[in-house]
């Protein structure tokens, strides 16, 4: 992988490692450019330098335009992919607590309509 970004060696190979470990290669990424909005001056009005990232894999889009260059963006959003995937592969304790108590919900509904179809009878 050639590509550098405009940062430390030692962020750029964290991120190359990062991208390793959850299985990400460039080729896998649509990008796109786009003008940026909002504060950044003359930069952002004439060069697009937000970022729109798309891993085709997972179907994840991220857009990201939090800095004023777009080679800063571009690392940017590829550090926030990994991130994201990261997330989708921790099991969410809060999330599978939610669910069992959905399901205990639909359970206790479920036998209260039975006993109150018993009572009708």
């Amino acid at each position: 992988m050639s590509l550098q970004f405009p940062v430390s060696p030692e962020k750029n190979s964290s991120l190359r490692a990062k991208m390793e470990r959850l299985g990400i290669n460039d080729s896998e990424l649509v990008e796109s450019f786009t003008h940026a909005k909002g504060k950044g001056g003359q930069n952002v009005n004439k060069v697009e330098t937000a970022v729109h990232l798309k891993h085709l894999p997972s179907g994840i889009e991220i857009k990201c335009s939090v800095y004023r260059t777009q080679g800063l963006n571009r690392y940017k959003a590829r550090a926030i992919l990994c991130e994201r995937l990261e997330n989708l592969n921790k099991p969410n304790p809060l999330r599978e607590k939610i669910i069992r108590s959905k399901v205990k919900k639909r359970q206790r509904t479920r036998k209260k309509g039975l006993e109150e179809e018993r009572d009708l009878e």
